[in-house]
């Protein structure tokens, strides 16, 4: 298990921020990963994360430490998720997009358009023996309804969970991408749909929650084996105090879902960093399509980077203040990655030579290790279950049974049995005991009998020959 990571992320201090508090600034740079906040009381707060983002930062510099080394995770088929949270207008779109997914310099592309280049040149299409297909869906949540934005008549798809793939979304449109450039293409027609709104704090604020989903499949021909990795990016609608953004009519009640969406999720990590033990308590990823939706991303199977958006400047120091404790709180949840990889069966002749059994106790063995070992670890039994020819079903995933259940079935069954042997070992033991008194009381009473009959048995002789002897006058009175 380890835990996800979080970067804070402050941008320049815009027009109306200085005209409103006199230019000045909330925080004080301590170094890389650590900074002083001072709050709207003139308290100081000392904040760590994984690494601090300052005003002069870079795009490339966010994707290189923050994103990079979640897409090369997605290509080696381990599910990644990549968060932007905080205020609205605090510059979550535009560490997300950069200032458009086309017709950007390198110096200011975003996330996105990074991480669609970075998966693309992470794979290696002059592999023969690999075959690869990189599949893009994107929907936003708003108004607590899932929209399809690459099919806008699809404007409330439900939310499933599946044992072997997490949680979907079944349904949605999957646009299978060749390169780049054709994603980036999918990518801008789908941001043209998203709802936003202009409020007070941002001409175009995001009413919505937008996510971007990339499935990446490869099969290996010559083992027949099969990897997916999931990588899901999240470019999270603001939190928004009214006073500030002047929402009213429709934009008020967009704003009220956000907060209460985002107040959910603020719920999940409380629950998930309380301390209590996540078998033992409520997780409440139910309370909202958000939290739902991540909740592969929330102490699960994915590998997941938070960004922490903020302003420095103290005329939103409350705002940013919520948003790094947001953080500091999510940098303790602990969160359990897994190679997701499944091996189809090979051909009747091969198969043959497996033993029965074997294909069903060597995915379980792999799925298991999978939750315990690193990547390369994992990588090398399966090679060596392969070539020891131990075959795997890859609809054993679909199991009801989860390992972890079934191994504390079989320990209680194993312990019911034992009990059930002790008990019937007593029972022996104990009637061993009665038999063992009996047995002696019975060799006891044969003895004394078998002693009296003797001493009767002799008497009576010695009474016979006794009377014969004086009848034959061989014996003479005493």
């Amino acid at each position: 298990m380890s835990n996800i990571t979080v970067c804070a992320r402050f941008r320049p201090s815009n027009s109306k921020e200085k005209q409103n508090s006199n230019d000045s600034v909330c925080i004080r740079c301590i170094d890389a990963e650590n900074f002083i906040f001072k709050d709207e009381k003139d308290e100081e707060f000392v904040f760590s994360f994984d690494r601090v983002f300052y005003e002069k930062s870079e795009q490339a510099d966010v994707y290189e430490f923050l994103a990079l080394p979640i897409v090369r995770d997605a290509v080696n088929a381990i599910n990644g998720t990549i968060i932007t949270y905080g205020q609205t207008g605090a510059g979550k779109t535009y560490s997300m997009e950069g200032p458009g997914i086309h017709e950007c310099d390198e110096q200011k592309k975003g996330l996105l358009p990074r991480v669609v280049e970075g998966i693309f040149y992470s794979l290696n299409p002059s592999d023969e023996d690999l075959k690869y297909s990189i599949k893009l869906s994107m929907v936003e949540i708003y108004m607590e309804k899932v929209r399809d934005l690459f099919d806008l008549s699809k404007e409330n798809i439900q939310i499933k969970e599946s044992k072997s793939r997490g949680i979907i979304l079944p349904g949605v449109t999957e646009i299978t991408v060749l390169d780049p450039a054709e994603a980036l293409q999918s990518l801008s027609r789908g941001i043209a749909n998203r709802a936003v709104g202009e409020t007070q704090m941002n001409v175009a604020s995001s009413r919505s929650h937008c996510i971007y989903i990339f499935t990446i499949q490869q099969e290996f021909y010559r083992d027949k084996r099969i990897r997916s990795g999931k990588l899901i990016l999240v470019d999270l609608a603001g939190s928004e105090k009214v006073e500030k953004t002047g929402a009213e009519g429709r934009v008020l009640e967009e704003a009220k879902t956000i907060n209460k969406s985002l107040s959910a999720l603020g719920n999940v990590i409380n629950s998930l960093t309380c301390g209590l033990q996540a078998k033992a308590s409520h997780i409440p990823y139910r309370d909202s399509k958000l939290t739902r939706i991540l909740q592969d991303a929330l102490g699960g199977n994915a590998r997941t980077a938070l960004l922490c958006c903020c302003s420095p400047s103290a005329f939103n120091a409350s705002e940013s203040l919520s948003t790094l404790r947001f953080g500091a709180r999510a940098k303790h949840i602990k969160a359990s990655p897994r190679v997701n990889c499944s091996e189809e069966k090979c051909d009747i002749g091969s198969a043959a030579t497996s033993p029965p059994g074997d294909d069903e106790s060597g995915a379980r063995i792999l799925n298991k290790l999978r939750e315990r070992l690193n990547v390369e670890d994992v990588k090398l039994l399966e090679e060596l279950f392969i070539q020891e020819g131990i075959l795997f079903d890859p609809s054993l995933v679909e199991e009801e049974l989860e390992i972890e259940d079934l191994t504390l079935q079989t320990i209680s069954s194993l312990q019911e049995a034992v009990e059930k042997l002790l008990s019937t070992v007593d029972e022996l033991k104990k009637e061993n005991s009665i038999l063992r008194t009996i047995v002696d009381a019975s060799t006891k009473s044969l003895f004394f009998k078998e002693a009296e009959s003797s001493s009767i048995f002799q008497n009576a002789i010695s009474g016979i020959l006794t009377f014969f002897f004086h009848r034959s006058g061989h014996f003479s009175s005493p």
